[in-house]
């Protein structure tokens, strides 16, 4: 199947030829009934391509949804983090230019002063791409107006619940004509996305692409006990021993993410921290200096786990596990991406052995365990088969502040 086939212009049709040879299962399924005007529910993992697949179905039927004059949005995207709202607006803007549509896209997001994005609406929009709590800032001062949204899409669904943002959902809700298309995409479908999408969608097609079904990337997982006091060791002595050009590492808090930057530092690496709670300006730049190779080693909080997008990225550690097992998911995700290879490297302590065997029988993954010369643990690691791995850790079930914390982003991402 091509793009032609989609129900896409011919512009549009071209600028996703270019990049690539066919359309992801995601996409194929997706992209007619969202054409067409259907409300859609779309569960499928991380890097199936379903960003690129509402931006086609919004840009194509764009050109009938113009209203009356005075560009107030008729097309609103709603994401959980910055990072993933200036990747979709992002790839908005980009199909535009190259299909030659039109068409004014705007990104909004907290964290940076207001004033630029209000000036910024001033003179009109087409397409808003806002984080929830910014968004109902920039309302509350007439900046913007939703009466006019035609289609709503709500992007990373599960993620937006995860992190405490019904509430807003149900408030910007309240501002949407009642007649509206929807279009949900998640990476999961658990209880609260579908009750999600039964409160806010209409006789939704519902679209389900297995991890069977599409090609799964070519990410070589690695397992590497060690004493968690000498897992920052271990990590310099991988980054220099087999030569990662660059690599992201997960940890859980905003502390960890410094503290392992520091020290990376200064062993002579190019380390830098990424969390939510940086400056937008500091974070933007260390995705920049990332991408152009200029930092070599990225440590992050769950924040980038989803909606950084970084081309080429060879190498993601999950330095400490993630505390549910979707996670782990989403955060090796980050590389071998766009058909390319990578490689997902986990720390196994004493301490964190039951969690592993846990996170790989729910992900249905058996992840030969190995050991570095130099690195050997001193603790003794259980034998906990993934068959044993019944359930969490009794006495670490997140509550919805820990989640907020470990993603750094205990503070309101307006």
């Amino acid at each position: 199947m091509s793009f032609s086939n989609l129900g896409l212009s011919v512009g549009l049709a071209s600028a996703m030829a270019r990049q690539f040879a066919s359309p992801t299962p995601v996409q194929a399924a997706a992209i007619p009934p969202a054409i067409a005007g259907r409300d859609v529910l779309v569960c499928a993992q991380t890097g199936s391509g379903k960003t690129a697949a509402f931006a086609l179905a919004v840009l194509q039927r764009w050109f009938g949804q113009q209203g009356p004059g005075g560009r107030q949005p008729q097309t609103l995207i709603l994401v959980p983090t910055r990072e993933l709202a200036v990747q979709v607006g992002g790839v908005l803007s980009n199909l535009a230019r190259e299909a030659a549509i039109g068409v004014k896209v705007s990104v909004v997001f907290g964290g940076v002063s207001i004033n630029p994005q209000m000036m910024a609406l001033r003179g009109g929009t087409d397409i808003v791409v806002a984080t929830t709590g910014r968004l109902l800032d920039l309302v509350e001062r007439n900046a913007v107006h939703l009466d006019q949204i035609r289609c709503l899409v709500l992007d990373e669904a599960d993620r937006m619940l995860d992190l405490g943002f019904a509430e807003e959902l149900d408030r910007i809700d309240a501002l949407l004509p009642r007649q509206h298309q929807s279009l949900l995409f998640s990476a999961t479908f658990g209880p609260a996305v579908r009750s999600l999408a039964h409160t806010r969608l209409q006789d939704p097609q519902t679209i389900t692409v297995d991890a069977d079904v599409q090609a799964p990337p070519d990410i070589r997982q690695r397992a590497i006990r060690v004493d968690a006091s000498r897992r920052t060791q271990l990590l310099r002595h991988l980054v220099t021993s087999e030569a990662w050009p660059r690599a992201l590492v997960f940890v859980a808090t905003k502390y960890a993410a410094e503290m392992v930057a520091d020290k990376l530092r200064r062993a002579g690496l190019e380390a830098e921290p990424f969390h939510a709670q940086l400056s937008q300006g500091k974070r933007s730049q260390v995705l920049a200096d990332f991408k152009a190779s200029v930092v070599q080693v990225v440590v992050a909080t769950d924040v980038a786990a989803r909606g950084v997008d970084i081309a080429g990225l060879p190498v993601v550690v999950n330095y400490d596990l993630p505390r549910a097992a979707p996670d782990y998911v989403h955060r090796i995700g980050r590389t071998a991406r766009a058909g390319q290879t990578g490689m997902a490297v986990s720390f196994v302590s004493a301490d964190t052995a039951a969690h592993f065997a846990l996170i790989e029988k729910r992900n249905g993954l058996s992840v030969v365990q190995e050991e570095v010369p130099g690195f050997e643990p001193a603790q003794v690691l259980p034998a906990i088969s993934a068959d044993r791995a019944a359930g969490g850790i009794k006495g670490q079930r997140p509550s919805k502040k820990d989640k907020l914390r470990a993603a750094g982003l205990l503070q309101s991402l307006r």
